[in-house]
């Protein structure tokens, strides 16, 4: 290789660099407007653009944190039990419905499996209101047993798709081996596929976690009571529709609602791209 190519090959790559680096900062001005917003007084977040104020004020999280009538803790209480249950549901529920598609032979697997992927293409809108009138005969509405207990059924057909595809792929010697030695169905299933399953299992819980914290739609419509509220309707109620929005503890409570998707993700990002990368590829 000669000098000049090599010249050129560094500068191809120091734009590549100086190219990558500008469009990360572009996806994540949004983000970094919003925590440096939380240090603003209200009258200077829209009225500068500069990303560092100009002096750095804390008392938007207290404001944030204690300034409605139910604390924002209590907020963050909801939405985590929510989001452990949601968790927990999909990966037991997912799991076994998973389990029995791509490894147990009955009648019309096929029918049933089929079906389950068109729930895929159904609008969660279309059966809003069935599901509300359900809830309500039931006594449901204004608890959070309509946003957990379905998790329990597995209702997300995604996750069963995802973890189908996964469990394919581990070798079926290894379920002939157990039922060689005496195991049944359940057993192979807790012994054998849940222990070389847990890259798709993060995946599912990565996602269901995220999901439900961020989920806006349904708590608002099944939720009412202020102390059952989750995070994001508690955000919802900083903004005033007289316009007196308290906008920095808005954003202060907003940049606390990020940290715990950020950590997740941080944490385990390696497993959750391990469970997509290596999902239906045959090992």
């Amino acid at each position: 290789m000669t000098e000049s190519t090599s010249g050129n090959s560094h500068v191809r790559r120091a734009l590549t660099y100086a190219g990558l680096i500008a469009a990360s900062f572009v996806m994540l001005y949004p983000l970094l407007w919003m925590v440096s917003s939380s240090f603003k007084p209200d009258n200077e977040i829209f009225s500068s653009s500069s990303l560092f104020p100009k002096t750095f004020n804390f008392d938007s999280y207290y404001r944030g944190w204690n300034g409605l009538s139910v604390s924002f803790g209590r907020f963050f209480l909801n939405s985590l039990m929510l989001a452990v249950l949601a968790v927990a549901g999909n990966v037991m529920s997912c799991s076994l419905a998973a389990y029995a598609f791509s490894r147990l032979r009955f009648v019309g697997r096929d029918f049933w499996f089929a079906l389950m992927l068109g729930t895929l293409m159904m609008p969660q809108h279309a059966v809003l209101i069935p599901q509300y009138v359900l809830f309500l005969n039931l006594g449901w509405v204004n608890t959070i047993l309509p946003l957990v207990v379905p998790k329990f059924l597995a209702m997300d057909a995604f996750f069963i798709f995802l973890m189908v595809q996964f469990f394919r792929g581990i070798p079926r010697e290894l379920d002939e081996a157990a039922i060689m030695d005496g195991c049944g169905p359940w057993r192979i299933y807790f012994k054998v596929i849940l222990p070389l399953s847990m890259p798709v299992l993060a995946t599912a819980s990565i996602f269901s976690f995220i999901w439900t914290w961020d989920d806006f739609f349904a708590p608002l419509i099944y939720l009412n009571d202020a102390q059952s509220y989750t995070v994001q309707l508690g955000l919802r109620t900083f903004v005033d529709s007289s316009g007196q929005s308290d906008w920095s503890a808005l954003f202060a409570m907003s940049t606390l609602a990020v940290l715990p998707v950020f950590v997740l993700f941080l944490f385990f990002q390696k497993l959750l791209i391990e469970g997509i990368a290596t999902t239906g590829m045959k090992r």
